[in-house]
């Protein structure tokens, strides 16, 4: 046997999500390399780890049992570097955050400094839907979660970072006429929606509820920047955040559609299940956070107060 550590950890990966294109996204690695990788990996044994079915890949027992040791060795190496960065008076260990999509726009700015200054940290941040932002948190498989939605199921705490606005916004060309009515707007051009599940979604419902149109057209796009792409091509309009279109606002790619209702304003917030025994890691972020967070909206954020 001559595996390496890195064989060792796409395999796992690969275990973990079923995929070997799935897996080459989340290591930012070619697909070529993962496939060739896996192949020296299950060369080394004599009973087959994967079987490929179709075009789907599939575990074996075997493979899944090499897969926990896998992940015992990897925990094990961590520990280890943990232990070296401790020994030598650093702060060490995960930070693990799961992140709304929109989100990917607010939380790096609250990481930076503070991943400069520890370097001995380890950053786990997984982006996706609302549904399984909180899911991830109530199975306490993370540290924290950043919402723009609070959970009404779950018993949380939190901390305020920023305010989230939500506005209309449609490509730059399109022509709307001033006070044109929202149910014109509405009945005119197509509007974009995100998938099910996500919070920008449900804000998007609530708020075309309470204005009492209805939707003539209708598409559904599973990801904010696809919403964007969308929107620059004409495709529609959409009801979006802030915080993901500034620099197709400046380049005047987009326009901001001024109606009645909007922009809807809700609270970026970092939570955490309520009672939660923090880290040292976490708890050292927590602090950080609740000491800088108002330099970096001044800093990163200025350019909110213009709209």
């Amino acid at each position: 046997m001559n595996y390496t550590l890195h064989q060792l950890q796409i395999f796992l990966k690969i275990v973990q999500t079923q995929s070997v294109t799935k897996a080459s996204e989340e290591l930012h690695l070619t697909q070529p390399a993962v496939s060739i990788q896996l192949k020296n990996f299950q060369d080394q044994f004599d009973i087959p780890l994967t079987e490929v079915v179709g075009r789907k890949i599939y575990i074996t027992d075997f493979g899944r049992e090499i897969a926990e040791a896998a992940e015992s060795i990897i925990n094990q190496v961590h520990a280890i570097n943990f232990k070296t960065l401790a020994h030598k008076g650093q702060l060490t260990g995960r930070l693990k955050l799961s992140v709304v999509s929109t989100g990917k726009y607010v939380m790096p700015y609250f990481l930076a400094g503070f991943m400069k200054q520890h370097t001995g940290i380890e950053l786990k941040m997984d982006v996706t839907n609302k549904n399984k932002v909180l899911q991830s948190l109530e199975n306490n498989e993370v540290d924290f979660a950043l919402v723009s939605i609070l959970p009404t199921t779950l018993n949380i705490e939190k901390l305020d970072l920023l305010q989230n606005k939500l506005y209309l916004v449609g490509n730059s060309q399109i022509p709307v006429k001033k006070g044109i009515k929202t149910k014109d707007i509405f009945d005119t051009y197509p509007i974009i929606f995100r998938e099910k599940g996500s919070g920008t979604r449900q804000t998007m419902e609530q708020f075309i509820e309470k204005q009492q149109v209805s939707i003539v057209k209708k598409m559904e796009l599973t990801s904010n920047e696809a919403v964007k792409q969308a929107l620059m091509a004409g495709l529609g309009l959409s009801i979006m955040p802030l915080i993901g279109i500034k620099n197709e606002l400046h380049n005047q790619e987009l326009q901001i559609i001024p109606i009645k209702g909007l922009p809807i304003t809700t609270t970026w917030s970092l939570i955490w299940l309520k009672g939660k025994k923090h880290p040292p890691v976490s708890m050292a972020f927590l602090e950080a956070l609740k000491k800088e967070k108002n330099n970096i909206v001044k800093d990163k954020f200025n350019w909110y107060e213009q709209y």
